[in-house]
């Protein structure tokens, strides 16, 4: 996209014995996220040499756009979710695009 979007790194890293809760809890944001406003790109990987490492590669046309994201039902549902799943809390890096 362009210059001026905003990209997004998000890294969960899950308790070892509740992987398959992560992978649901997670797996459940694509569908309404791709479908918000702003959303350019929302990808989910999953790490293979490490299966309790789960990043979003996401892509938005504003920060504004962003922030609209952070703000939803699915996003505020996800994190009352996670919680007792994960080892850590998210990390997560906001970027804009050098070149």
């Amino acid at each position: 996209m362009g210059m001026d979007s905003i990209r997004v790194v998000a890294r969960f890293s899950a308790k070892p014995d509740r992987i398959s809760e992560v992978t649901e809890i997670l797996s459940e944001l694509v569908e309404p996220t791709r479908a918000e406003e702003g959303c350019i790109t929302y990808d989910l990987l999953h790490n293979v040499e490490d299966p309790t490492d789960f990043t979003f590669v996401e892509e938005w046309t504003s920060r504004d756009a962003l922030d609209k994201h952070l703000a939803t039902e699915h996003i505020a549902e996800c994190r009352r979710r996670i919680a007792p799943h994960v080892a850590s809390e998210a990390d997560i890096r906001i970027y804009t695009l050098l070149k």
